[in-house]
């Protein structure tokens, strides 16, 4: 599993011209699942993005989590993430999983996120979306599993 993570002040998604996503503070993540995932991934994934420490403290530091601020979390399914472009122009997906595989995975992410008190908003899963954000800091990291 692979998170491309950016601090934001806030961030929606939007399917077809409709908002179906919304958070203040918090994260917005571009969530991509490879084939090799399960269930036990997903949630140390749910996990680390709930306790990722980059949040200022008192003192400016990045020593906060969404979890420590009451953060919320934006997660959108985006299998771009595992693009390869070594070779050639072209990125290849051959190492996105497919999306049977992917959706189950990206739900438990989700639901996880939500057990451990988060407020989680998404995006439609094999849809077209527009996500809008601005990135505070401008603050991103990438996780991988």
């Amino acid at each position: 599993m692979r998170a491309v993570v950016q601090r934001v002040s806030s961030a929606s998604v939007s399917v077809a011209g409709e908002e179906v996503g919304r958070i203040g503070r918090g994260l917005c993540v571009l969530l991509g699942v490879t084939h090799s995932d399960d269930a036990p991934v997903a949630r140390k994934m749910a996990d680390r993005l709930w306790n990722l420490r980059v949040f200022d403290d008192e003192a400016g530091v990045m020593n906060r989590s969404a979890a420590d601020v009451g953060g919320e979390l934006l997660v959108v399914s985006q299998f771009t993430v595992y693009g390869d472009t070594a070779a050639g122009r072209r990125p290849s997906w051959i190492a996105a999983a497919r999306p049977e595989h992917a959706e189950p995975l990206v739900t438990a992410v989700i639901e996880e996120l939500r057990r451990l008190g988060a407020t989680v908003a998404t995006g439609r899963f094999r849809t077209d979306m527009q996500v809008t954000l601005t990135n505070d800091g401008p603050v991103t990291v990438i996780l991988d599993r």
